[in-house]
């Protein structure tokens, strides 16, 4: 407890890993190679977890997790690097059927974690219909709207196990700062998690930032890790761009093992 009477839920990246076991729905907030907490995700490829279901707008997150044989399944909208379009261990991986996929219209996924976050079982749409989504997931089932008769598909709730995030900034407590100009899908990623775990570029809440920048109230977040540099080699704006030389390293690794080899024994 802290002089506030508030829980201080500081936490090391070793015990939030601790918290974690194989076989659990975990969702990684971010977008594409975009405020990825890598310095957890590294965490998780030095770790013992297998066998995860992974839930992310994905990027090299997915890739590492996916190279490092940690994926049963992903659930995603895509998986990029930005700068190159489609992540190249990703690829690698799922040419080789190493994971199950279900990849999802990026709204489809939204309406999932945020079904989740409303406890309910699903969410209906319109997207999705008369497209190869249905056919490449043919678990998704459609209904009939009680009003029109329209046709939606109801997307099932992504309920996660736990969410890990980078934020640019959050207090002792857990309340987070997003100070870029876009928080992505991070806020959903939270409330339709049981845990949400955060790494952070710094302790303490910017004052000058506007209210709007407050994405997480404590109340939501089980623990916070004082990360500088955590979302790398992942832009982090405005604290820092995306390092592309080593984003360049990182993915020619997948067709190189030896560059691959000593990228990982550099990195991870």
């Amino acid at each position: 407890m802290t002089t506030s009477g508030l829980p201080d839920k500081r936490m090391d990246t070793d015990a939030v890993i601790a918290s974690l076991w194989s076989g659990m729905t975990l969702g990684i907030g971010g977008w594409g190679s975009r405020r990825k907490p890598m310095d957890l995700v590294r965490a998780i490829a030095r770790s013992d977890l297998t066998d995860l279901t992974i839930v992310s707008y994905g990027g090299p997150d997915v890739g590492l997790l996916a190279a490092m044989g940690k994926l049963k399944r992903l659930i995603t909208g895509f998986v990029t690097l930005d700068s190159i379009p489609l992540e190249p261990h990703y690829r690698v991986a799922r040419q080789a059927g190493k994971l199950a996929v279900t990849e999802l219209d990026e709204g489809m996924l939204q309406l999932g974690l945020r079904a989740a976050a409303r406890r309910l079982p699903f969410l209906p749409t319109p997207a999705g219909l008369g497209s190869d989504v249905m056919r490449v997931n043919p678990e998704l089932r459609t209904i009939r709207c009680p009003y029109t008769d329209a046709e939606l598909v109801a997307v099932p709730a992504l309920r996660l196990d736990a969410a890990l995030l980078h934020v640019h900034r959050a207090d002792v407590h857990g309340t987070a700062q997003v100070l870029g100009p876009d928080p992505y899908f991070d806020r959903w990623f939270a409330l339709a998690a049981d845990k949400v775990y955060l790494s952070t570029e710094a302790i303490g809440l910017d004052p000058d930032a506007p209210l709007s920048a407050r994405l997480l109230h404590r109340m939501m977040v089980s623990g916070v890790v004082d990360a500088p540099g955590g979302a790398g080699f992942t832009e982090c704006l405005p604290d820092y761009p995306r390092d592309e030389a080593t984003q360049r390293r990182y993915a020619a690794g997948a067709k190189d093992p030896a560059a691959w080899q000593a990228f990982l024994e550099e990195w991870l």
